[in-house]
Formats: C-alpha cells, sequence, structure tokens
C-alpha cells in the first residue's frame, strides 16, 4: 500500500525570515537587488537588511582599464548596496571617457556618477585590502610648456570607485555652465538657482544637506564659492576637488555627459547635490555631513594692503604693489618678498608662497537684494620685480588687505594631530564608529571623504598615509576614499587661518591650499 503520511517538500516561502534575513545580507548587491524582487515579504526582510546608510569604496591598479573597472565594481558591490551616487577617480593613464562608459555601464543609468581625474588616490586596494595613498608619477623632460609631462605607465594606471547608499536623501548631479564662445561668462546665478529649486522640491528648504562639486582650472571657483557661501545656509556642507577633468551622468535621462552640454554652453564643474526627502519612510533616521580643515600653511610676516592693482585677465594673473597696514608708503614686489624670507630665515626651504586676501564684496542671486560677504581667498605668488608682486588669479581690489602664508609641513602634522583629536569626540572605545550626541541618541560614522592637496602627501610629510590617519585611526574599519586635489574645496572652519573670534565669525574660506579636507558621514537613527 502506498504510504499514508506524505511530506511536502519544502519551499523557499516556508525559509523563517532569521534565516531569510541571514542569506539575503550576505549575497552581493545584484543578487540582493533580485532577492528584493522575489515578493512582498522579501523585499521588506531586504529593506530590514539595508536600513542603514552604506558607504563602499575601492581601488584597483591593474594596467587594463576593463579589468580594473571589474575589479572596483565587483568590490564595492560584493555586499548589499543600492547605490545612489558613485564618484570615479582615475590614473592619468586611463582614457577618461572610456572609464567613465564603463563605469555607469555597470552601474546602470538610474544611478549618478562623477568621474575625475584627481592628481591622485587614496583609499583601500580590491585586491590586498592594503591602504594606500598613491599620487601620480609626473616627470617634465623639457621646460617647454609645449611640451607634453611624461606620464610612467605601471605609475599612473589606476581607479578608485566610491559608491554610497543615502536613505532619507535624495542626489542629483548638476552642472556649472560656462559660454562656448566667452568661456569667461561662467553661469553661476543659474547653478545656485539650480541646486535651491531642486532641494526645495526635495525638501521644502532651499539650502540641501550637503554638496560636492568638481571642476577644472578655468572655471573661476574663486568667484563661485564666495556666491554659494553666501547663497547657502551656514548648514550646507561643501566639499570638492576645483582643479580636474571631469565626465558626469545627466540627472535629468541618465545619460552620460562630457563637459559638452550643448551648442552654447559646456560645464565648468558638476556637483553632486544631496537634499533630504521630506517623503522619507517612517523609521528612516537622519544621515549627517561634517566637515573638517587641516591646514598646511603658516602666516609669516605683517599685515599689507593693496596700493595698486593691475590685472591680466587673459593670464589669470594680478600685478600688484602694497604698503604695510598702517603705512602710506607703498612698497615694491621685490621689496615685499625681500621682507617676507627675512622674516622666515633658513626655517623652511623652498615654501610655496600664498597671500591670503581679506575681500568684502557685494553679493545677490539674480535679482535677489544685494548684500555683503567677506572671504579669505589664497592667490599663490609666481613672482616679483621691481615694481610688482605677481600672484596667479584675479579678483583683488585696492584696499584689500593681505597676509603672506608658506607651506609648511610642521604646521600640517601639528594640525593633522589636532584633526585627530577632533575626530576622537566622534567615536567610543566600547563601540566602534558610534558615539552618542548630547540628546543621548546614537550617531554611527559610517563613511568619509579626504580631499587632500596634490603638494601634500609622502613627500611633503616624509612619510606614507599622515592624512588619511587621522580618520583611519579614529574610525577602524570604516570606509574611506579620497583624492589628492589642484583646489580643495571645503566650506567653514577658518581657525587654521585666524586668531580673533569675532574674524572666523565674520570671514569665510572655502577654496584652501596646501590643506586636507574631510567629509565625515554619519547617521543618527
Amino acid at each position: 500500500m502506498p504510504p499514508t503520511n506524505i511530506e511536502m517538500p519544502a519551499t523557499i516561502d516556508l525559509i523563517g525570515e532569521d534565516l531569510l534575513h541571514n542569506i539575503v545580507s550576505r549575497l552581493p548587491a545584484t543578487s540582493f537587488a533580485s532577492a528584493a524582487c522575489v515578493s512582498r515579504s522579501w523585499n521588506l526582510v531586504c529593506d530590514r537588511v539595508l536600513c542603514r546608510p552604506k558607504l563602499s569604496a575601492a581601488c584597483s591598479f591593474n594596467h587594463s582599464l576593463q579589468v580594473a573597472v571589474e575589479e572596483v565594481v565587483n568590490k564595492v558591490l560584493s555586499e548589499p548596496i543600492r547605490p545612489h551616487f558613485a564618484i570615479a577617480s582615475i590614473g592619468p593613464s586611463f582614457d577618461l571617457q572610456e572609464a567613465h562608459q564603463l563605469i555607469t555601464t555597470k552601474l546602470g543609468s538610474q544611478v549618478p556618477v562623477i568621474t575625475n581625474d584627481p592628481s591622485g588616490i587614496i583609499g583601500r586596494d580590491a585586491i590586498s585590502d592594503e591602504f594606500k595613498e598613491i599620487q601620480w608619477e609626473i616627470t617634465e623632460e623639457d621646460e617647454d610648456t609645449d611640451v607634453p609631462p611624461v606620464l610612467p605607465e605601471s605609475a599612473n594606471r589606476a581607479i578608485m570607485l566610491i559608491v554610497g547608499f543615502l536613505p532619507g536623501l535624495k542626489v542629483t548631479t548638476i552642472p556649472l555652465l560656462k559660454q562656448v564662445e566667452d568661456p569667461q561668462i561662467v553661469m553661476v546665478d543659474k547653478f545656485v538657482t539650480d541646486i535651491r529649486e531642486f532641494s526645495t522640491s526635495v525638501s521644502g528648504c532651499k539650502s540641501p544637506a550637503a554638496i560636492i562639486m568638481f571642476s577644472d582650472f578655468q572655471a573661476g571657483m574663486k568667484a563661485v564659492m564666495e556666491k554659494l557661501d553666501y547663497a547657502m545656509s551656514p548648514e550646507t556642507v561643501i566639499v570638492g576637488d576645483s582643479g580636474c577633468q571631469f565626465r558626469h551622468t545627466d540627472a535629468t535621462n541618465g545619460r552620460s555627459r562630457d563637459i559638452t552640454v550643448n551648442e552654447e554652453h559646456v560645464s565648468a564643474a558638476v556637483a553632486f547635490v544631496f537634499a533630504v526627502d521630506r517623503n522619507k519612510p517612517p523609521g528612516v533616521g537622519e544621515t549627517q555631513f561634517h566637515a573638517v580643515l587641516s591646514s598646511g600653511l603658516s602666516p609669516v610676516g605683517p599685515t599689507y594692503k593693496a596700493a595698486s592693482v593691475r590685472e591680466k585677465h587673459g593670464d589669470s594673473l594680478t600685478w600688484l604693489t602694497a604698503r604695510r597696514e598702517g603705512s602710506r608708503e607703498n612698497i615694491d614686489g621685490e621689496t615685499v618678498l625681500n621682507q617676507v624670507y627675512d622674516e622666515l630665515g633658513d626655517r623652511i626651504q623652498f615654501p610655496t608662497f600664498y597671500i591670503g586676501v581679506t575681500k568684502k564684496r557685494k553679493c545677490s542671486v539674480g535679482e535677489e537684494k544685494v548684500g555683503y560677504i567677506t572671504s579669505l581667498a589664497f592667490h599663490e605668488v609666481l613672482g616679483d620685480n621691481q615694481e610688482y608682486l605677481f600672484v596667479g588669479d584675479v579678483g583683488i581690489k585696492t584696499g584689500d588687505t593681505f597676509r603672506f602664508y608658506h607651506s609648511d609641513s610642521a604646521t600640517a602634522l601639528s594640525s593633522a594631530a589636532s584633526i585627530s583629536n577632533h575626530m576622537r569626540s566622534f567615536s567610543q572605545s566600547s563601540n566602534q564608529g558610534s558615539t552618542s550626541t548630547a540628546g543621548g541618541d546614537k550617531r554611527e560614522v559610517f563613511g568619509g571623504l579626504l580631499f587632500t592637496c596634490c603638494g601634500r602627501g609622502e613627500s611633503f610629510f616624509g612619510q606614507p598615509n599622515i592624512d588619511s590617519s587621522p580618520f583611519l585611526d579614529n574610525f577602524p574599519g570604516v570606509t574611506l576614499g579620497g583624492t589628492f586635489c589642484g583646489g580643495e574645496i571645503g566650506r567653514g572652519d577658518l581657525t587654521p587661518y585666524v586668531k580673533e573670534p569675532q574674524e572666523q565669525k565674520s570671514v569665510r574660506c572655502c577654496l584652501h591650499v596646501y590643506s586636507a579636507v574631510y567629509l565625515i558621514m554619519s547617521y543618527n537613527p
């Protein structure tokens, strides 16, 4: 006789919720996405697995671009994550457009992507898991500027990929446009307005939570950052690189773009804009952004006032004479620089000099009421003669005050130690990567980005990984990715530059040199 008690085979639907949670939490991102589509109950489990923000990053040093892209994509998607944005940074021996196309194809057209070519990358090797700060090896064979630099192939074939999942926020890319026929005309007001409109549509607030920017050297970022700083609320964090080439996806249709937007305009810069979603699901906590600055500049000499100013817009140069503050005697460029060298003495060999210019300017967006903003802008000192001091960039006016600064590794090391102490306040030795806020809520640090000057690194400090150490030491196991920059964007703290508390409140600085800017991302459930 046939058996009367036949056991039905177990089906996947009979798996307990705890076991299913355990299984899907171990899946790579693509399989995890498929699992979330199986049924409503599976989707709810997947939502619980991925209920907190996440940052994932990896580097590859494979000589093949295709293999390098494969390695970093596989690594960042090796665990459950739903990418809301991606930053790809590539070495100069790889083709920027090709790398951008490969990355966007792998991640899909719905993921906003910015691909850039910085001066080096900072991150963890996808294969060896070793953390590295790598600057490109570029040598000059000829002093003739028309001769391109030599790029050692083995040292400059690298790629870093960062992807982020930020529940409760919406992310888009917004380009800063300039005219093709007249590149000097940069559409800053439209850029600010576009950011405000996106943020308002998502959060109801004109200022977003954070902005990450990438721009080329010709974007005129001093003026751009002054207006952004003026237009955005103090709570908006802004970081980035102001000296790189880039490609980005078009937020409106997901299509990949080079810098050309249309026949009349090109992108001078592009920004990731992060806005809090006012319609975020119940139970989703708050993602917070914190910017911290480590400076490698040291002031030297007295305060001067610009006595006469001549601008060379075509060469992006300024010629100026000066007088000491409180004096009526004009001083030529050669005398001014000799005074600085005399005061500095032989304490620093081969310093790079800048003048930090305090500027008070009218500012407005569109037809809004005109206001004032006081900012500190750094201009590199390029030389002198018996009449003028030559500095890079324009925007200085007669009557502006300035002071000399020089690059200093000792100052940078001291600042890095202070930053490490500051970051320690975010961490708890008993609970890695989390701390408690004043209100008693637990705040978890889940990731960080680092934008550091291309003049820093091992050759500047005499030892490796100085800039990454403050973050890695205080948040072990937490993802950190970064780049060496041609100009560090970091809105906020002026403590390294001015000593008087009233100056720190009234004078703003958003574009730095010889600095390291850290973006710390935390989550409050």
